[in-house]
């Protein structure tokens, strides 16, 4: 129903919503040329990576992440138009106990940095106040 509400709040607005799970930098290259895109969020799309590897008996390696992410900036950068990319913190807080929860605590902050790292301006917004980082 939430989702429902955001949807309906948006429309006839301007905003066109995809989902894509596992593969943005594949959509953000598809998009015209002069939009704005918003993704949100890293974390979930790190997540279903994770996710979907687990489950085919895999793993998401860092080297794996390391490369999606790196692709990730790439089409950021190549899009003629405004990209937004959303993360959240998950290192701030106390180590997990369980090993999976430590991968994706560690995966998070890896591409967060090779996100932040080619961005031309990031901004960690905590209790709703921006602090401008970079640019």
């Amino acid at each position: 129903m939430r989702i429902y509400r955001h949807q309906q709040a948006r429309e006839n607005k301007g905003w066109k919503t995809v989902e894509e799970p596992y593969a943005p930098a594949d959509l953000i290259a598809t998009v015209a040329a002069g939009t704005t895109i918003l993704l949100d969020c890293l974390t979930l799309w790190i997540s279903n990576l994770l996710y979907a590897a687990e489950k085919s008996g895999e793993k998401l390696t860092e080297e794996r992440m390391a490369r999606l992410s790196h692709e990730l900036v790439t089409a950021a950068g190549r899009h003629d138009g405004c990209v937004l990319l959303v993360t959240n913190e998950v290192g701030l807080g106390i180590v997990p106990e369980n090993p999976l929860a430590r991968t994706y605590r560690d995966l998070v902050g890896r591409c967060n940095q090779r996100i932040a790292a080619g961005a031309d301006q990031v901004y960690l917004v905590s209790c709703g106040l921006p602090l401008q980082l970079k640019g």
